[in-house]
């Protein structure tokens, strides 16, 4: 039976089941911290890593039509309720529950959640600040506020359009741990 159009079987490259036909090279294990020699996805153990300060800061940036832009220069008030607002709120709330959405993630003792918004024109900027002291980064935490954050500015928008742009969504700095710093020039694009 030949397999079907877009099937794995039709992919010599992709597998159901890695495990099951061949191992990976340990270099794949050493590049990618979540995948073993077998190439099965697993936690990370950071029980051996240093508790660090850790920061890390993403953005998102979404171009709003007209209609929406007009909602955010009256004071952001909708029938749902103030947009910048209730976005942020979102975005804390994102950061907070990471390791719930995002499989092997950890959950860490965020000590500081910062979301803030630069609106210029058609362009809404959202910046999201977190903070922990622990063993492992929170770069999946700022990245999960600051596009939960855009999200949720749509979600409060789209009634008046659905013309919105999530444009997208980076990681601009991180701090701590073994990496150190990485930093992203911030006035680009």
């Amino acid at each position: 039976m030949e397999a079907a159009p877009g099937s794995l079987a039709h992919r010599p490259d992709m597998r159901a089941s890695p495990s099951l036909d061949r191992d990976y090279p340990a270099t794949m294990a050493d590049k990618l911290s979540h995948i073993d020699e077998h190439g099965q996805a697993g936690m990370v153990d950071v029980s051996d890593k240093s508790v660090t300060k850790r920061e890390a800061t993403a953005r998102s940036v979404m171009h709003l039509p007209s209609q929406a832009v007009a909602v955010l220069e009256a004071g952001g008030d909708t029938a749902k309720g103030n947009v910048l607002s209730t976005a942020r709120i979102a975005g804390i709330m994102a950061a907070k529950r990471t390791h719930d959405l995002i499989p092997l993630c950890h959950q860490l003792p965020l000590s500081g959640i910062d979301i803030t918004f630069q609106h210029e024109q058609d362009r809404l900027q959202i910046t999201a600040h977190v903070r922990c002291t622990g063993k492992t980064g929170v770069e999946m935490e700022a990245l999960t506020a600051a596009s939960l954050t855009a999200l949720t500015v749509y979600d409060m928008l789209k009634a008046v359009s659905h013309d919105m742009i999530i444009e997208r969504t980076e990681l601009v700095r991180k701090s701590g741990g073994r990496s150190g710093l990485i930093e992203r020039d911030i006035e680009h694009g």
